[in-house]
């Protein structure tokens, strides 16, 4: 059995984020074993193949902001995708404490 490329390790920790919660670039690098390369996550996630079913868009930045500029078809995709989780997004930015994705609290 082959070992999971970085960008494999990448999508299947997006993968795991459950509908409602995000998480930052850098806990996303953290957890895919890959260290301080919070950078990297956006590129990997750029290389999903086409009708993929991972939810990229619970992927922000650790101060809640959508990394994408406002207004532009990104961003509303992303906002829109969020909010249609009950995630909600106010200028640009998700609440962190409330819906950060943290894996060993049950829920």
């Amino acid at each position: 059995m082959t070992e999971p490329t970085k960008d494999q390790k990448i999508w299947q920790v997006v993968a795991a984020i459950p509908a409602g919660r995000v998480a930052s670039y850098g806990q996303v690098a953290h957890m895919a074993g890959l260290g301080r390369q919070a950078r990297y996550i956006g590129r990997a996630l750029g290389k999903l193949p086409e009708g993929h079913a991972i939810p990229w868009y619970r992927v922000i930045r650790s101060d809640g902001r959508i990394a994408f500029p406002i207004g532009s078809e990104a961003f509303e995709v992303q906002a829109r995708s969020l909010r249609e989780e009950g995630v909600e997004v106010v200028n640009g930015r998700v609440a962190m404490r409330r819906y950060g994705w943290n894996p060993s609290v049950p829920g």
